[in-house]
């Protein structure tokens, strides 16, 4: 009878203890879930009110410049590095404003106040490799606001072997369409992080120097490089240095560098700029340094210049 109570009073214990157990790993949850619900609250109340970079501030001097009706026309002496040699050619950087429609992200006819302002930059290279040409265009659509990435992206690229066209649009992430005659990038349409892109710090600078990164960053690298070396769209570690009248890009994995000089003063005009990176295959790869040097500037409506007798023009750009 002793034993019985005895057993009893041992069953007792152990069903308090495993009752106890269970209220405190019951309690243990909710307290974690609470604290992980808390932690998650916070988080994305911090994520919802932090702040946006706020719209750059036009100066008079930016709007007297940039809003007369006129694209910057600049051209350049060319030494493009190309299969391990160098090609002598031309470059041509056009600026402008226009304004831009934010969803076909195509120039808008109408104003219109959801329409973004960029500064757009057509920037165009011409040089022939023995006995066939290249012709290299690029597009970036700059938000003047200076706060956001490059809205589009366009590369074309003609040769006589064929041609690539490239296009990024700036939505929900980058959203890549790109057609190519080489095996293996023929059509494709892909989505990639957003990331600083090289292209779109050629229009940066114009708006606003000392606005440009610098230290140690992941940028997309231009399109025309992409292009011409066939690599993948993709952020590279880069490490980007500023100095009064200069701005460098290295980028250790690719033993590439391109600097750019610019007028220190506004309109900080790019005066010139150079690329160095491996060029050619085999016996024939060497370090070669692609250079661009400026011949002169004009300011112009050019898309109203049609006649032979603003042929001229491109006598004054020293590209006759």
């Amino acid at each position: 009878m002793k034993n019985l109570k005895t057993f009893k009073t041992i069953l007792k214990v152990k069903a308090l203890v495993l009752v106890t157990l269970c209220l405190f790993v019951l309690s243990s949850c909710k307290n974690n879930t609470a604290k992980n619900n808390q932690v998650a609250q916070t988080s994305n109340e911090a994520i919802a009110h932090s702040p946006k970079q706020e719209a750059a501030k036009l100066s008079q001097e930016f709007k007297d410049y940039w809003y007369t009706g006129e694209a910057e026309i600049s051209s350049y002496k060319l030494e493009q590095a190309r299969y391990g040699e160098l090609r002598q050619g031309t470059a041509v950087l056009v600026f402008v404003t226009e304004d831009f429609l934010p969803d076909t992200q195509v120039k808008a006819d109408n104003t219109n106040p959801n329409n973004i302002p960029v500064l757009k930059l057509n920037s165009t290279k011409n040089f022939v490799t023995g006995i066939y040409p290249y012709s290299i265009m690029q597009s970036t659509f700059y938000p003047v606001a200076n706060n956001a990435h490059a809205t589009k992206v366009s590369i074309s690229m003609q040769e006589w072997c064929g041609h690539v066209y490239m296009q990024l649009n700036n939505r929900s992430g980058f959203e890549i369409t790109s057609h190519s005659y080489f095996d293996g990038e023929a059509d494709q349409k892909f989505k990639t992080d957003k990331a600083i892109l090289e292209n779109e710090l050629w229009t940066k600078l114009r708006v606003s120097p000392k606005s440009l990164p610098v230290g140690d960053l992941q940028i997309i690298p231009s399109f025309e490089y992409l292009k011409l070396y066939h690599t993948k769209v993709k952020p590279f570690v880069a490490k980007a240095t500023l100095t009064a009248n200069s701005y460098t890009l290295t980028y250790p994995e690719l033993n590439r560098t391109l600097a750019i000089t610019f007028n220190p003063d506004f309109p900080f005009d790019i005066l010139s700029w150079e690329e160095t990176q491996k060029s050619g295959y085999g016996e024939n790869a060497k370090t070669l340094t692609t250079k661009a040097t400026k011949l002169n500037t004009i300011k112009s409506a050019y898309w109203n210049k049609k006649s032979i007798t603003d042929e001229a023009l491109r006598t004054t750009l020293k590209l006759e």
